[in-house]
């Protein structure tokens, strides 16, 4: 096993340093950032024009410099030093660097390398991601935070028991696999779910440690397990909704499942899923408001992930999204593709009714999310891609526009997925907002996103001019983590320059599911 995790390791480590030669600009002794608007995480309205002053990697002035629509007084601005580097960037708009709180870095049979992920990742401005299991990451968590690789600062919470010689089935070997996955370097634990006193002990000795939890509460375990259980006994955040409907359960205690079902079918697995928020509780029932109150109580965070399903709903819409051409490897494609064995490609026949039931699902959950926000309840941003037609990097604004569409203010998106995540993560103090003492992490675009957040996505927004001419506007223009300033638009050259080598190599086209020729 110890020969395997190092070859692993290696194989990581060489895969990271085959990236190519741009390793961004800086850092810098000080970075100086000209004339932004500041759309900032912690909930304030947007303002400038604003200097922001970096040295070392710490945001050491935020300095205003005028008034909307009046010239800037330059004797007011901060002074450069030398050695330092200034970026114009008047008149656009800077945001604390986005986090994704559930961002797996590719995957064997996804065909997708950790450099592909990070620079989709990357060119969307997303500076933190939590890994909820997969690819071991710890090695890269080390690169990213060393600034050897260009990559987001990775949180790794390891999948319970994986890396255990034989199965976890008492609580004293559940309490010592949790003692050994901290001292492996990990920050957390991602469950699935497991016997209630194996989960009692492993939350009870991850909470010992200091360590953060999450969970998919998975279908296998929920009957016994669902979200109140978890959050009772100490886990501090949920991942999608799996759970949640099973705590508001209140005329039943199993979902109503077809007596043909079979788990390992996945139609049917996804299918009966978008039946479940209509067999409980109605929202604002005794019920409902009670399960909410407690989790609320419990200072639980939700971390839905809606785009992940969002195909579940319309998947044409989905299948067709316009970057697959350009951005998508061919052998994600084809893991997208109906398959009875690849995870979440549950297309065997997907139809009409499964869509509309989906719809009503959506929006019974978004209820929910949007409430438990209204009540001071936190909501984080998460993506889950690689699955389900939903591209790394690309899927982070549309989880922002279903957050929208759930009924979010444009600056509680922004808030959810900055500041809630750098919340739920214990590190607040350092990144999820622009404030003085924390670490550089930055998004800068050209476009103002809380009009329309369309132009984050790296592909931008469709616009049309005064001359009638139609354009592309926005795209992220620059990524800034640790101070390392990141082009963003050369960062997805770099990986469409990946995608062109290997649709060259085995001579593949983007064809639809079922199409010939």
């Amino acid at each position: 096993m110890k020969k395997l995790i190092i070859l692993l390791s290696f194989i990581v480590s060489f895969s990271a340093l085959a990236q190519d030669d741009y390793r961004g600009d800086g850092p810098y002794s000080q970075l100086i950032i000209r004339g932004i608007t500041l759309i900032n995480g912690d909930g304030s309205p947007p303002r400038g024009p604003m200097d922001i002053v970096v040295e070392n990697n710490l945001i050491v002035n935020m300095q205003i410099v005028g008034y909307d629509g009046v010239p800037i007084n330059e004797t007011r601005r901060p002074k450069l030093k030398s050695g330092g580097k200034e970026v114009d960037a008047n008149g656009m708009y800077l945001l604390p660097g986005f986090i994704d709180m559930h961002g797996h870095i590719g995957g064997g049979a996804q065909g997708a390398s950790p450099e592909y992920v990070f620079k989709l990742w990357m060119a969307h401005g997303i500076t933190t991601v939590k890994q909820p299991s997969g690819r071991n990451a710890i090695e890269l968590k080390r690169q990213s935070a060393a600034n050897e690789i260009i990559a987001p600062r990775i949180f790794e919470y390891t999948g319970f028991g994986s890396g255990s010689k034989k199965p976890i089935s008492t609580p004293e070997m559940a309490r010592e696999w949790v003692r050994q996955n901290a001292k492996n370097g990990a920050d957390g634990i991602k469950f699935f779910g497991a016997e209630p006193d194996i989960m009692i002990a492993a939350l009870d000795e991850n909470k010992k440690l200091g360590l953060r939890s999450t969970a998919h509460h998975a279908q296998l375990s929920v009957a016994r397990w669902n979200v109140l259980h978890s959050a009772r006994a100490g886990m501090t955040s949920m991942e999608h909704w799996y759970g949640l409907p099973e705590a508001l359960f209140y005329d039943r205690t199993i979902q109503n499942y077809p007596l043909d079902y079979n788990y390992q079918n996945e139609q049917h697995r996804f299918e009966e899923a978008g039946k479940l928020w209509e067999q409980a509780a109605e929202p604002y029932s005794d019920h409902w408001n009670s399960v909410m109150n407690e989790l609320l109580k419990l200072d639980y965070t939700l971390n839905p992930t809606f785009n992940i399903y969002e195909a579940s709903r319309d998947l044409q819409r989905a299948r067709r999204a316009e970057w697959h051409e350009d951005y998508t490897m061919p052998s994600l494609w084809k893991f997208y593709e109906p398959s009875k064995i690849s995870h979440g490609s549950y297309w065997h026949y997907w139809g009409t009714e499964q869509e509309v039931a989906w719809k009503k699902n959506f929006k019974l959950w978004m209820t929910f999310i949007n409430e438990y926000k209204n009540r001071g309840g936190r909501v984080a941003v998460g993506t889950d891609s690689g699955f389900i037609y939903q591209l790394y990097g690309f899927s982070y604004p549309r989880e922002l526009e279903l957050l929208r569409e759930a009924g979010f203010h444009p600056l509680e998106v922004i808030r959810a997925a900055t500041l809630n995540g750098a919340e739920a993560l214990g590190w607040d103090d350092k990144i999820g907002s622009v404030q003085i003492g924390k670490l550089a992490d930055f998004v800068i675009v050209e476009e103002n996103p809380l009009v329309n957040l369309k132009v984050l996505y790296g592909t931008g927004a469709i616009k049309l001019t005064d001359d009638n001419e139609v354009v592309r506007v926005g795209g992220v223009k620059y990524t800034i983590k640790d101070g390392i300033i990141y082009d963003a638009k050369r960062l997805l050259a770099d990986v469409k320059k990946m995608v062109d080598k290997e649709k060259e190599k085995t001579n593949w086209k983007l064809k639809q599911p079922g199409i010939k020729d």
